[in-house]
């Protein structure tokens, strides 16, 4: 992980994003006011995505067996053409 402040990214920016791609660096811009951000890969990015959808998944399937648990079900007649 590189912590490097705006004016040097500025400066650098490609040599950033290559290690970014290239290395798989996290490259955290630091700005005032602790208004950061981070460069990384299109492939880490989407890896991380990824984790939060299925994080968000498995959470809907936790609450649902809670609710099954809970004995909070619902009996739907069965719709045929």
């Amino acid at each position: 992980m590189l912590a490097v402040n705006y004016s040097t990214i500025r400066n650098n920016l490609k040599n950033y994003c290559d290690e970014a791609t290239d290395n798989n660096e996290v490259v955290i811009v630091t700005r005032k006011e602790e208004k950061n951000v981070v460069i990384i890969s299109l492939d880490n990015y989407n890896q991380l995505a990824k984790a939060a959808r299925n994080a968000e998944y498995l959470a809907k399937l936790d609450r649902g067996y809670a609710q099954i648990a809970a004995g909070n079900l619902r009996k739907h007649e069965l719709i045929e053409d």
